[in-house]
């Protein structure tokens, strides 16, 4: 069966109902697109007061020294912490980079550095398996951190004794 032909102005009617529903679609953003657009919204003062009250509530349960973290349970509950050796996220782009995918937190046997710094000298096999690297890779690490080291103590001024 054919269809009986539309007169111009309803397929320009049709056209317009099929250009307003594209532009009704979600849009999917990047975790990128997504910390540039919460930084933009904290600078201009426009979070959203729901949000506003998680994010307090985080900060306030959140240990803010070692000393607050010490005696909590493990495997740490606070993966964005800094010393979390779970993931890392990216202060600057807001991208999360799992270290462990194969495994759950669960099943890790250190999940915060801190942990690892208190047990003492460990050989570069026991910090590469702890955050899952290379022996070679933490050899690496290891002198870049020593040599920044150097250099920012070398452009210390000396103090007189």
């Amino acid at each position: 069966m054919n269809a009986p032909a539309m007169q111009p102005e309803e397929e320009d009617l049709l056209r317009a109902n099929d250009e307003a529903d594209e532009r009704k679609r979600s849009k999917t953003m990047s975790r990128k697109e997504m910390a540039r657009d919460l930084r933009r919204r904290r600078l201009l003062g426009q979070v959203d007061p729901e949000e506003q009250a998680l994010l307090t509530e985080l900060q306030g349960s959140r240990p803010k020294s070692r000393a607050d973290c010490i005696n909590s349970p493990r495997p740490c509950v606070f993966v964005s912490c800094k010393y979390n050796l779970y993931l890392d996220v990216n202060p600057e782009t807001g991208s999360i980079k799992l270290n462990f995918p194969d495994k759950e937190i669960w099943e890790l046997e250190y999940t915060c550095a801190l942990d690892v710094a208190e047990k003492g000298g460990i050989t570069l096999e026991e910090v590469g398996e702890i955050m899952n690297l290379t022996r070679e890779r933490i050899r690496q690490v290891e002198t870049r951190g020593l040599e920044k080291v150097r250099t920012a103590t070398e452009a210390e001024p000396k103090r007189p004794r």
